[in-house]
Parts: C-alpha cells; sequence; structure tokens
C-alpha cells in the first residue's frame, strides 16, 4: 500500500538565484509533504554537485540562472540521478519554452505567473505522479506531433536568418554584420525584420533570450 502523500519522506533541490522564490516553494512543500527534506541553492553548478553528491528525488529549478540557462544541465541532472523528478518552475512562457525543456529531460513545467492553487496543485501532482503538465503544456504537446517545429521557434528561419540571429545575440550590429557577412546594411536590417515577425518579437534583448535558450552558439 502507498504511502499517503502527507506521510511520505522525499527529498527535494530548490534551484533559484531568487531566495524569496526557493523560501515560497518551500513553504508550499511542506505544508503538502511535512516530512520533505529540503536543499535550496542559487547557482547550477552547486545544483548539478547537489544532485551528484546527495540523494536528490525531485528538483524544482529555475530556467535562467546569472551563469547560464538550465536547460543544458539537465540531461547532467539526470545523468548523475536518471530517477530524478525535474520540474521547472519559470516566468518564461509555457508555449514558447515548455516543450524545449520537456524534450531536454524535465517531468514537468510551471509558470511563475501561476496562481497560489495552481501552484499547490502542481507540487501535488509532481509528488504523486512524478510530473506535471499543465492543460497549455499538454496541448503543445498534441500539437508537436503533427507540427515538430514547435520545438523551437527558431525553426521558421531561413539558414540565413538564422546565421544572422546569432550575430546579433554575439552582440554586433548593422554595419558589423554587413561586414562579416559581405552584404549591404540595409539587407540585414530587411532581415532583421523579418526574424522579428516570424518570432513575434520586438526587441534584440528577446531575440538574444531566445538563441539563448533555442540555440547554442
Amino acid at each position: 500500500m502507498e504511502t499517503p502523500i502527507e506521510n511520505r519522506e522525499i527529498t527535494f533541490l530548490l534551484a533559484d538565484d531568487h531566495s524569496i522564490v526557493r523560501q515560497g516553494m518551500e513553504i508550499v512543500i511542506t505544508d503538502i509533504v511535512p516530512n520533505a527534506k529540503i536543499y535550496h541553492t542559487s547557482s547550477l553548478q552547486q545544483a548539478v554537485e547537489l544532485v551528484e553528491s546527495k540523494e536528490i528525488e525531485m528538483a524544482i529549478i529555475d530556467a535562467h540562472f546569472p551563469e547560464g540557462n538550465s536547460l543544458h544541465v539537465l540531461p547532467q541532472l539526470k545523468n548523475a540521478n536518471p530517477d530524478l523528478k525535474i520540474l521547472i518552475f519559470t516566468g518564461l512562457e509555457e508555449d514558447l519554452y515548455a516543450l524545449k525543456f520537456i524534450k531536454a529531460g524535465a517531468n514537468g513545467y510551471l509558470s511563475k505567473l501561476s496562481e497560489e492553487e495552481e501552484v499547490r496543485d502542481a507540487i501535488i501532482n509532481f509528488v504523486q505522479k512524478g510530473e506535471y503538465l499543465s492543460d497549455v503544456v499538454r496541448n503543445l504537446l498534441v500539437q508537436f506531433v503533427y507540427n515538430p517545429s514547435l520545438i523551437s521557434p527558431l525553426s521558421t528561419l531561413t539558414k540565413r536568418e538564422l546565421q544572422i540571429a546569432e550575430l546579433y545575440a554575439e552582440g554586433l550590429g548593422n554595419l558589423e554584420i554587413a561586414n562579416n557577412l559581405d552584404i549591404k546594411q540595409n539587407t540585414v536590417s530587411t532581415i532583421k525584420k523579418n526574424i522579428f515577425e516570424k518570432l513575434k518579437i520586438d526587441n534584440l534583448v528577446e531575440l538574444i533570450d531566445l538563441i539563448k535558450t533555442h540555440h547554442k552558439i
């Protein structure tokens, strides 16, 4: 007979560079699983070290840290502990990012914009089933079967557009990109406009964020 959720002893890892987020999540977890053991970290590197050295069963991890993107350490975490369950808890939009993280090894994706009740329900589901998939993410997974390009918005870009997007992400300006690729500056401007329209973004900050998350430079 399975132990009731409130009596289980589960070891959690909370990885987020904002302590107030970790503290808030700890309150939710201890209310649901009073016997939980919880490790905190504000760095990706320490998150990896804790999973390698402690018997972590469930990890709740942000998508972005000052030192980089957690997407690229998910395979490392799973390799260190194949039974580890990972929930991404982030402010990044589900429809743009969730599938990418799930493909990389996450067992769930929860928005920080969620209401308190949804966060609580998500943690209960995560503890009971080892996964949490919101209605939005479930719908994305169904769509992905018919349209694999959903895994990355960058897949809508042409080879040249992706090349220029990468150069913007590296910090180059229009003139530098034009000189680098031996094309006219107004051609770069036109391609930039096309990139923004395809990705439904308004500025370079958003473009750089998409490149960092969905494409290794």
